[in-house]
């Protein structure tokens, strides 16, 4: 069956579409740790609107014009990721791939769900379980925007793969994601806030640290074991070779963060990172549990 002329349009929309939903899906987590960072998290200190009666910062109802901007600006960022999935919705449905619907729904909703946390994390004056957990839901639609992009030009299916690469990928997989959630926990009792009056969590920041650093070398053992195991696919070890540099890498940066007093630079350095690391678990995941098929024509 011949695709109508909208169709084929939306199919090359498509593809640039995805790429930067993922890209921006990536930059929010960035621009929110650069908030933190800058001690901005209420430089705009109501929600939705940034000052009482504005939606942008107003001279002389802050006391620190740098930080409500710096905050608009991660929220103004949230717009812009709001049109990128509203295209990339658009186009998956003009295209008629319905295997990509609940994708790119999600991420269109998952974005709406980030403004309700974020309004409540600046309510609750940037309690670390709401800062949290706005970091933690990025990454699960970080994750649905790389399958989008990774999915954008053929459908996948289930693989039926062998049983070791199988739990490999569910071993490696969500030994990722406790890292990530471990890393949440180090920066719930680090310094940076977001604001010098913002709680902490109760726990010391040297154990989490530990715990942290603990998941991460096992992480890397997997990793290995998994590039080793015999029945693993040549694009699964490419992928995972490229994981363990990132790792390595990202682990590095960690460690001289920790030593050198968590500087601002390199803990931005070591949230970008993260994201990317992220991805290319995800990746990894991927290649395991789902293989291309082709377009019917």
């Amino acid at each position: 069956m011949a695709m109508s002329k909208s169709g084929t349009i939306a199919n090359r929309i498509l593809s640039p579409a995805a790429a930067i939903l993922l890209f921006l899906q990536a930059a929010l987590v960035v621009t929110g740790g650069a908030v933190r960072l800058t001690g901005s998290g209420l430089g705009c200190p109501t929600w939705p609107e940034c000052t009482p009666g504005s939606y942008i910062p107003v001279a002389g109802q802050v006391e620190g014009q740098l930080h409500a901007w710096i905050e608009f600006g991660n929220r103004l960022l949230t717009f812009i990721l709001v049109l990128a999935a509203l295209v990339t919705l658009v186009a998956v449905l003009r295209s008629g791939r319905k295997d990509l619907r609940i994708l790119a729904v999600g991420q269109f909703l998952g974005i709406f769900g980030q403004g309700v946390l974020g309004g409540i994390t600046v309510l609750t004056n940037l309690n670390p379980i709401s800062v949290a957990s706005h970091y933690l839901l990025s990454t699960i639609l970080i994750a649905a925007a790389t399958s989008l992009f990774t999915r954008r030009h053929k459908p996948a299916v289930k693989k039926i793969s062998p049983l070791q690469p199988d739990v490999f990928s569910r071993l490696h997989i969500t030994l990722s994601a406790l890292v990530i959630i471990l890393g949440t926990i180090v920066t719930g009792a680090g310094p940076h806030a977001g604001d010098i009056d913002a709680p902490r969590l109760h726990i010391r920041i040297q154990s989490a640290a530990l715990l942290h650093g603990i998941a991460v070398a096992v992480l890397i053992a997997l990793t290995l074991a998994f590039f080793l195991a015999q029945q693993t696919s040549e694009q699964t070890r490419k992928l995972l070779a490229i994981f363990a540099l990132l790792t390595i890498a990202q682990g590095a940066i960690g460690l001289i963060q920790y030593i050198q007093g968590v500087p601002e630079l390199l803990v931005a350095s070591h949230l970008a990172g993260s994201t990317v690391v992220w991805i290319a678990a995800w990746k990894i995941w991927l290649s395991v549990q789902r293989e291309e098929m082709e377009l019917s024509k």
